[in-house]
């Protein structure tokens, strides 16, 4: 396992990130707990959540969950010191948080007082705004997007409460650095540009989606990460189970992410499938796995600070950790390039 900076902070971060959504709905609390044993048996330091979860499916009665599920392992392990934390405030618009107001000076406090105690621990090492308050074309909703009908002014206004909430927030020991997820360039960017006049926490990390079906970050959002040090907390790497090939040709097995969520949150589309079987031929012509090759591929790209994995089983789990040891060869990575250019956009 291999460790890299997290932006411009001090925090050490493996490679591999344990992601935990399925926590609560399709693991149990044990089932978590042996997550994270085996994980960080195999090296891996850093686990990333937020008050939302479980998600498949999201629900107001089980919201919170998946927090207290790492809680009780703190307090069983007793190894929240080894762990580099990550948590979320949710954007605007789940009603059942909040009433749906998102993240502002206000919601901010609330949910880190409510996430601390669910953790079961007095700090977080990274606080992550979980979306935009203002719209954004993330969670597929780029079929609708309009950044035209936004305002400006409203949208830097939040964004500066968000950062001196955060900044004050730092200042009191609860949160050593600060991330976005689901951000565009021009989010990113504005933030980077806030802290730095108002003398405010840095932006240290992005949690988008990245994976060879869907690779948006590699344009302008990569120039931004390389200039400006705001390293890929890459999730759906495998794109919901999909890169797997488990769903080619109809296939929907029983307790897949697809048996709950029928389109993988608008991901299991007709365009992506022949994109998929590409890459599925060259994992049978190199004798690869299909999960090690897709991790693999993501955490060969130099924006990358961590890669997270969702397991809903130990098998699935083991495998993904493995793909910290495959380092795929050039002939490999000429056809995966390959197969991108006939395919560029399929999610």
């Amino acid at each position: 396992m291999k460790y890299k900076s997290l932006g411009r902070t001090e925090i050490s971060v493996s490679e591999i990130c344990l992601g935990t959504m399925t926590w609560g709905s399709q693991n149990s609390e044990s089932d978590a707990h042996a997550q994270m044993n085996y994980a960080v048996e195999k090296g891996v330091n850093f686990f990333d959540t937020a008050e939302l979860y479980p998600t498949t499916p999201v629900s107001p009665e089980t919201q919170g969950w998946t927090e207290d599920y790492i809680g009780s392992w703190f307090e069983k392990s007793g190894k929240r010191s080894e762990i580099v934390l990550a948590t979320k405030v949710a954007g605007r618009g789940r009603d059942y948080i909040r009433g749906g107001e998102g993240a502002d000076a206000k919601n901010i406090r609330l949910a880190l007082e409510a996430s601390l105690k669910r953790l079961k621990t007095d700090y977080v090492d990274l606080y992550q705004v979980h979306w935009p308050n203002r719209g954004h074309f993330h969670f597929r909703q780029n079929w609708s997007y309009n950044p035209f009908n936004q305002d400006r002014d409203k949208a830097v206004a939040n964004m500066l409460d968000i950062l001196e909430t955060l900044g004050a927030l730092v200042k009191e020991g609860k949160i050593r650095a600060i991330g976005l997820s689901n951000e565009t360039t021009w989010g990113i960017q504005k933030y980077l540009t806030l802290s730095e006049q108002r003398n405010l926490p840095r932006v240290a990390s992005v949690q988008n989606e990245y994976n060879l079906l869907y690779r948006h970050f590699d344009l302008d959002l990569a120039e931004l990460s390389h200039y400006e040090d705001v390293g890929l907390l890459a999730y759906s790497p495998l794109a919901g189970g999909i890169l797997t090939g488990k769903y080619v040709d109809g296939g929907r097995p029983k307790g897949s992410r697809a048996s709950i969520n029928p389109d993988i949150g608008g991901r299991l589309q007709p365009l992506q499938e022949p994109a998929t079987k590409a890459y599925l031929e060259i994992v049978a012509r190199y004798g690869l796995d299909p999960s090690a090759m897709a991790l693999a591929f993501c955490l060969s790209r130099p924006f990358m600070a961590s890669v997270i994995i969702g397991a809903t089983s130990m098998e699935q789990l083991k495998t993904d950790l493995g793909a910290a040891e495959l380092r795929l060869s050039e002939e490999v990575l000429a056809e995966i390039a390959k197969v991108h250019r006939q395919y560029p956009l399929t999610l």
